[in-house]
């Protein structure tokens, strides 16, 4: 597994977290509905956004995280939903997933002292 598939992963657990909070209605996974269990249409858009977003990333496998990336990739208005998502998320990651919280802080760490 690259770093990109595991921003991925991340970006998926980040916006399952936001859309069980804000109790978003999960649409039931329909013959030719394109869904992903757990979130509801927006935030499914949102993570195909993102997920699209991350496929592209210009740094490719040298890419840093991304708080601390230099590039905006992101839409002004996309922007600001995935903002929110991980203004939120972010501090859960720890009891949510701790092992991706803690390598995220991991590589974000190491990334500083190369800089």
């Amino acid at each position: 597994m690259n770093w990109i598939d595991w921003e991925k992963q991340t970006v998926f657990c980040m916006i399952r977290l936001w859309c069980s909070h804000q109790e978003h209605l999960p649409v039931p996974n329909k013959i030719g509905a394109k869904t992903i269990a757990g979130l509801c249409p927006d935030c499914f858009v949102l993570y195909e956004y993102a997920r699209k977003k991350l496929s592209c990333c210009r740094y490719g496998l040298e890419k840093p995280v991304c708080s601390s990336c230099t590039t905006h990739c992101y839409q002004p208005g996309k922007r600001e939903e995935i903002r929110n998502v991980m203004r939120y998320s972010g501090p859960r990651m720890i009891w949510h997933h701790p092992l991706r919280a803690l390598f995220y802080l991991f590589r974000k760490r190491r990334l500083w002292s190369k800089a």
